[in-house]
């Protein structure tokens, strides 16, 4: 099928027999994951549905633990329930035990819940797609943020060989957690000294939700970064954000966040699914085409 074909209004191909998926979070009506999944599933004629499952947080674990009896091929988790989901599931892969949260979900031939992280997977991919020879060796890299996202990213440019990693956060205290948990060649600054932390930094990142629609914007002078460091924003409503426009501005090559959430999902769609999708310009397209 054509990609042309697709539109707002097509759904996934369904017999009532086909394989089920979902995303699991506390609100999920935002999410664009569903959208994603139906394109894919549209694309390839797969007999299967990806759905919105709204979660309260006190539910969640009986939520988790019912997708074997519902049905489900798995799940995506999303805020606030990943570091949850590492406590449930009855294995988890080495790299959502370091990052210390679960967002992919597969459940077993035997109905056992298998955890997974792809979030750090969906960075490298996204950095890579959008800067041709792009490599984590190339110097130090500047985290922004020392949440959820900020860890995955940490752990996929240190595994992919990073020689520095500098986290600034507004609370030194959790990023000197992040930096124990993980352990590596981190670090710290505060807040107050961003700016600083930028020098001969090869990779700038924006892991925190500043300069995201409806909240506040993220205040940070560029000059002293090197105009060859990449800079990357993982908040993509807007697109553009301020701190992209103004990288580019003065030279530096950026990539925004959009490709992060497309690519992180490629793992479990081929877990659940059977097929190996793929992040292209027409997908980008479908999904940045989703109502506000």
């Amino acid at each position: 099928m054509s990609t042309t074909q697709l539109s707002a209004a097509d759904g996934p191909l369904l017999s009532g027999r086909g394989r089920i998926a979902g995303v699991m979070g506390w609100p999920v009506a935002q999410s664009r994951s569903p959208r994603l999944h139906g394109y894919w599933l549209r694309l390839h004629g797969i007999d299967g549905t990806y759905i919105p499952l709204s979660v309260r947080p006190e539910h969640f674990a009986t939520a988790l633990r019912a997708l074997p009896l519902l049905g489900f091929a798995g799940a995506n988790v999303t805020v606030p329930h990943k570091e949850v989901a590492l406590a449930v599931v009855d294995r988890s892969d080495a790299t959502a035990r370091r990052i210390g949260a679960v967002n992919t979900i597969v459940v077993a031939s035997d109905g056992t819940l298998d955890g997974r992280n792809s979030d750090g997977f969906g960075f490298m991919e996204n950095l890579r797609a959008g800067i041709s020879g792009w490599s984590p060796r190339a110097g130090p890299a500047v985290i922004l943020g020392a949440g959820g996202s900020a860890r995955a990213i940490a752990v996929a440019l240190l595994d992919g060989g990073a020689p520095e990693i500098r986290i600034v956060n507004r609370t030194v205290e959790r990023a000197e957690r992040l930096s124990a948990d993980i352990g590596g060649p981190f670090r710290i600054y505060g807040w107050a000294d961003r700016a600083s932390a930028l020098a001969d930094a090869a990779l700038l990142v924006n892991s925190t939700t500043l300069g995201m629609k409806g909240q506040p914007p993220l205040e940070l002078v560029l000059d002293r970064l090197p105009t060859t460091a990449v800079v990357n924003d993982i908040v993509y409503s807007p697109l553009e954000t301020t701190l992209l426009a103004t990288a580019r501005a003065r030279g530096n090559p950026v990539v925004d966040g959009l490709g992060m959430l497309l690519h992180q999902a490629r793992p479990g769609f081929a877990a659940w699914f059977g097929v190996e999708p793929a992040v292209t310009p027409e997908l980008r397209r479908f999904v940045l085409e989703a109502p506000a």
